[in-house]
């Protein structure tokens, strides 16, 4: 089987790049570099331009499931400029691919794009599952919305679609582990406002454990990744602290601190949502870490 990744140089699309070679799968993947336009044991590179509607349509040939990882980084702070691109992002390459397939005889079956937990509503209380239809207002909300609209549009090709909401991806290398672990180390780490808030996490290695499950399962809707025990901000942060054997000493940064330092930007840390993994896990994928100590030695201590 040949597989085509998009966003196939970031945190995910990386790794899943090789653990598709692993598996013995044939990839391909997008890029806006011309000079990474390479073939390498199994996995060649294709030149696209989103923003000018260039994709070489190559990269579509014998294709028969498209990862769609592709976008902007939202860590970040979140000038009207840059929120716009955080959007365009996402689209524009999705759209971009819809035309592609739409102009040729094609052999693509699935599309599996990623998503986000941003679409469900801030809370400390509710327990959000893929059939919750509360839906976010502020600019996450209205991220994800429109990632997944774009999304939608590859049914009408007749191909199987699967969005797959990504909570907090915890990484040894990357991601925001490192960057919430790194004042910690310093022994001056801290929840941040209140520390009530959730974050609803996942390892990155059952991450692309369960993008490859989806694949080969052919599972279609929409999927909820994040591992089976969510944590507060607080738990998250005196969790690293215990594993690094380092001490909380300072009280928590306020909000308005935060807010004051990023702007809108402050949302991401500040708001969280507490999230189920039940669906996923009734298909029958089994999370290799389920609780955030584990995941948390596994990454810490290499």
């Amino acid at each position: 089987m040949k597989v085509l990744i998009t966003g196939a140089t970031g945190l995910i699309g990386s790794r899943l790049a090789k653990a598709c070679q692993a598996n013995g799968y044939i990839v391909n993947y997008l890029t806006t570099s011309k000079e990474k336009v390479e073939s390498d044991n199994g996995l060649q590179g294709y030149y696209w331009n989103p923003k000018k509607g260039e994709l070489d349509d190559e990269a579509l040939s014998d294709v028969s499931v498209i990862f769609h990882l592709a976008g902007a980084s939202i860590s970040k702070r979140w000038t009207k400029s840059y929120r716009k691109t955080i959007i365009d992002s996402r689209i524009q390459t999705a759209n971009l691919l819809f035309r592609a397939l739409q102009k040729k005889t094609h052999t693509v079956e699935h599309f599996i794009s990623a998503s986000g937990v941003g679409i469900y509503p801030a809370s400390y209380t509710n327990l959000y599952t893929e059939e919750s239809d509360e839906v976010n207002s502020a600019f996450l909300g209205e991220v994800v919305r429109s990632w997944e609209q774009a999304a939608n549009q590859f049914e009408s090709l007749g191909l199987a679609v699967t969005k797959v909401r990504t909570g907090l991806v915890l990484a040894a290398d990357g991601g925001a582990l490192p960057e919430i672990a790194r004042p910690i180390k310093m022994s001056v780490g801290a929840p941040l406002g209140s520390g009530r808030q959730w974050q609803s996490w996942i390892h990155i290695e059952d991450m692309i454990r369960l993008y490859l499950f989806i694949l080969e399962e052919n599972l279609e809707g929409i999927f909820n990744a994040v591992a089976p025990n969510p944590v507060t901000n607080a738990r998250l942060t005196k969790s690293i602290a215990k594993v690094l054997q380092k001490p909380l000493w300072l009280p928590n940064i306020p909000s308005f601190v935060l807010r004051l330092i990023l702007g809108d930007m402050s949302r991401l840390i500040l708001e969280g949502q507490l999230v189920s993994s039940e669906k996923i896990e009734k298909h029958g994928f089994s999370f290799h870490y389920t609780q955030l100590e584990n995941a948390l030695q596994d990454l810490l201590k290499k």
